[in-house]
């Protein structure tokens, strides 16, 4: 398969407790728990991933989560306890596309901000949205992120909340962009800011510009 562009591969050594829980809430598949190894591979055309999520599936014994196919990209995700497996199945799907890590999109920052001290009106319209994550409290700061490709975003998610004690409101991995929200004290969503930069920064080392 030399026609399908990686946009996105990105290895969770272990999906931190709330992203977990967040996932399985969403996931159409099978449930991820904390501390699970992850994989998220975002490739176009979108159609292309029901073949790579076939060869991770046969080549390993990792278990499907997510698939989700829009009108240009498609996404997939993976996981199991042992990251060896994880890997194993990565690798199978990069052979198969005639791909390396270093060959993925790299991520760029659509959107950083921290807004302090939310009002009600604000909190109650976020909490009515469309978001399985916990409720956003007035007068908490919310940081929210946003990324291109989408699919980096979960990744972005799971080092935030590894580096600060954050509450995660809702992530979005799907279509053009990536987004995130996450709520807490405004040092903590600073805190969170940092891993998420830093996160950038390690895919972006290893991605094609």
């Amino acid at each position: 398969m030399n026609n399908v562009t990686l946009r996105v591969y990105s290895f969770i050594d272990s999906l931190q407790p709330q992203l977990a829980s967040y996932l399985g809430t969403s996931s159409q598949g099978f449930l991820p728990i904390p501390g699970d190894a992850c994989l998220w591979i975002e490739v176009a055309p979108g159609m292309a991933v029901h073949r790579l999520s076939d060869i991770a599936l046969k080549a390993s014994n990792v278990r499907l989560g997510q698939q989700v196919v829009e009108r240009a990209f498609g996404s997939m995700e993976v996981h199991y306890r042992n990251q060896s497996e994880v890997s194993a199945a990565g690798e199978a799907v990069l052979r198969e596309i005639y791909a390396d890590v270093e060959s993925r999109m790299a991520c760029r920052v659509a959107w950083k901000e921290i807004i302090r001290a939310i009002t009600p009106d604000h909190a109650t319209l976020i909490n009515r949205q469309m978001r399985h994550g916990s409720m956003l409290q007035p007068g908490k700061s919310m940081f929210i992120f946003e990324t291109e490709p989408a699919g980096y975003i979960v990744y972005v998610a799971n080092e935030a909340e590894k580096a600060a004690h954050v509450t995660l409101v809702d992530v979005k991995a799907y279509g053009a962009f990536g987004r995130l929200i996450m709520m807490g004290s405004e040092a903590e969503m600073a805190q969170a800011l940092r891993a998420a930069e830093q996160a950038v920064a390690n895919i972006n080392a290893r991605a094609t510009n």
